[in-house]
């Protein structure tokens, strides 16, 4: 099936959480819009790939510099890694995350979403 991510992503404008626009095998295809900073967290079985659609992000690291995405931008974040993404103006994203992998790792939060909404 086919899908439009400018049209998934007009449809809401709340920050830092995540809808699920696909399933791809074992994984969600999430897409979020995003400001400020988020908690740090890690994911200590899965990896999770970051794309950015729109704006700028920073994934900020505990033990190394950290990586600044643009428009097109693709990064994957090691299982385990802590990690802290940071926009400055919003920003959207797309997300690939392990079926069901809390949005906040293992670092429940204010911002930790129970279940996400599927769009």
């Amino acid at each position: 099936m086919k899908v439009r991510l400018p049209d998934k992503l007009a449809q809401f404008a709340d920050h830092w959480n995540p809808r699920i626009v696909a399933r791809h095998n074992d994984s969600e295809v999430r897409v979020a819009k995003l400001l400020g900073a988020f908690t740090w967290h890690a994911h200590p079985t899965t990896d999770e790939l970051f794309l950015c659609l729109h704006g700028r992000l920073t994934i900020e690291f505990r033990d190394a510099p950290p990586a600044i995405l643009n428009a097109g931008d693709l990064l994957v974040v090691p299982a385990s890694v802590e990690h802290r993404p940071v926009a400055e103006e919003e920003c959207h994203i797309l997300l690939i995350d392990r079926a069901g992998e809390p949005n906040t790792g293992d670092a429940p939060s204010h911002l930790t979403r129970a279940t996400l909404d599927a769009i």
